[in-house]
């Protein structure tokens, strides 16, 4: 099922992790398959920023699969609100970051540089707080800002 032009709710769902542990990651209410359309539609907008495809490694998580990925408890995963992806056509995910920053009309929740290896965005329908974190090492966990890894 196509959720915009260029995202489709079979990507925003596709877990290695789930398949491996037989967990059916299947969205199973209304309110968070809207989430996922209009997470979809706001990637639209970032993908128009970066010129080119996203590779989409995490978007919706049932609360199973969040627990065995040990996702935080209020994951935006959990809702259908969140996604993680790389873009190496575009950069870093560093790089990738900072030309979401640039740009006024992504108007993100939270936007996470993580180790260095994926970008994290989330929506949150037009409340976006436009949190900036980075976390390069577990242990230290996540730093308020936009940091190299």
């Amino acid at each position: 099922m196509q959720l915009s032009p260029n995202f489709s709710l079979e990507e925003f769902t596709i877990s290695q992790e789930a398949v491996r542990k037989g967990i059916d990651n299947s969205v199973t209410d209304e309110w968070v398959m809207a989430n996922l359309q209009m997470l979809a539609e706001e990637l639209e907008k970032v993908r128009l920023v970066l010129k080119n495809p996203m590779i989409v490694t995490s978007a919706y998580r049932c609360l199973e699969l969040n627990h065995a990925l040990r996702g935080v408890t209020n994951s935006q995963h959990i809702y259908g609100q969140a996604c993680d992806f790389i873009c190496p056509k575009a950069g870093t995910p560093y790089e990738i970051c900072n030309m979401i920053l640039k740009n006024p009309h992504i108007e993100f929740d939270q936007l996470i540089h993580e180790f260095g290896r994926w970008v994290h965005i989330s929506f949150a329908g037009g409340n976006g707080r436009r949190e900036i974190l980075t976390i390069c090492k577990p242990r230290a966990g996540y730093r308020r800002g936009l940091f190299k890894c």
